[in-house]
């Protein structure tokens, strides 16, 4: 796959060699495997295996793929600064004597400089998000690289409630949910997990903004063992990480039957850009995403 253009946040890392503030990238709570390549160029640098929470609001690793990072003494004199070795982009700095793992090696890398490609054959999976209004969640999950489709819908009411009307009385027992059909070969079900609690507030109870009401709520469907245990997981390292102690509220529940929605709510961003809740709600949010995923999100 051909890289996307870098965002310029990404080029002021890779080659201008900026640092991008601890906790605000990505990959911290990703635990797929596979290998994570350099933004740029897609060379391979290091393996899911050697990664590790080292605390410092960085993605660490304590080993390298061999031949793939450069290192040379960093401009302060102090630091020593790691390199793509085959484009030369700025990566970020390593450490030794730390003591953090067995190999004694701490790898600080900024996520901007890097690129995730997961280890798996199977060519298609489904996921099934709730996190506020549908047109938000499948205006952001249509443009991501790896995914087939995106439809919206209900989950988690009877057929004859699987109605826009009923649903938005709330009494429907029906989430407002988006059906995302994804290749896993190039997307992992963790770097969806990576967009969805990114893109809405797990800690709001049956709201999201001026959305209200329990058709609202955050929810993940799991549709297998695996995706709950990623799931759980990855709610874990969440919520002790940068949510602290805001308590994340999203359900995951059982697969249930998927309805979708009417006609005029699918592609509903797509069709009605200008339209004043998509204007003011969803295309800043889209801004703000496409430019922090740039690797993954296809721009506006």
């Amino acid at each position: 796959m051909k890289p996307l253009p870098l965002s310029e946040p990404e080029r002021q890392v890779l080659h201008d060699k900026a640092t991008e503030a601890p906790f605000s990238g990505r990959f911290l709570y990703l635990e797929s495997g596979g290998l994570y390549r350099c933004r740029q160029c897609y060379a391979p640098l290091y393996r899911s295996d050697s990664k590790f929470d080292a605390g410092c609001g960085w993605p660490a690793f304590d080993d390298e793929i061999e031949g793939a990072i450069r290192r040379q003494c960093d401009a302060d004199g102090r630091r020593t600064e790691i390199l793509c070795r085959s484009c030369g982009g700025h990566l970020g700095h390593v450490f030794e004597g730390e003591r953090l793992t067995d190999t004694n090696v701490r790898h600080c890398v900024n996520a901007l400089a890097l690129e995730f490609a997961p280890e798996c054959d199977n060519k298609e999976e489904i996921a099934v998000f709730g996190g506020g209004c549908f047109w938000c969640l499948e205006a952001l999950f249509q443009r991501v690289v790896g995914i087939y489709e995106v439809l919206s819908g209900y989950c988690g009411g009877e057929p004859e409630t699987a109605h826009y009307r009923t649903v938005c009385g709330g009494q429907s027992g029906h989430i407002e949910v988006i059906q995302i059909r994804f290749d896993p070969s190039q997307l992992s079900f963790g770097q969806l997990l990576e967009l969805f609690f990114d893109c809405h507030d797990p800690t709001s109870v049956d709201q999201q903004g001026a959305d209200k009401g329990s058709q609202y709520r955050s929810a993940i469907f799991c549709q297998n063992v695996r995706q709950r245990r990623a799931s759980e997981a990855y709610i874990q390292r969440l919520q002790q990480g940068e949510l602290g102690h805001n308590r994340i509220v999203t359900q995951l529940l059982d697969p249930s039957r998927f309805y979708p929605a009417e006609k005029e709510h699918q592609d509903y961003f797509e069709r009605n850009p200008q339209q004043p809740y998509c204007a003011v709600n969803i295309q800043p949010k889209l801004v703000r995403l496409a430019q922090k995923y740039a690797d993954r999100i296809r721009p506006l």
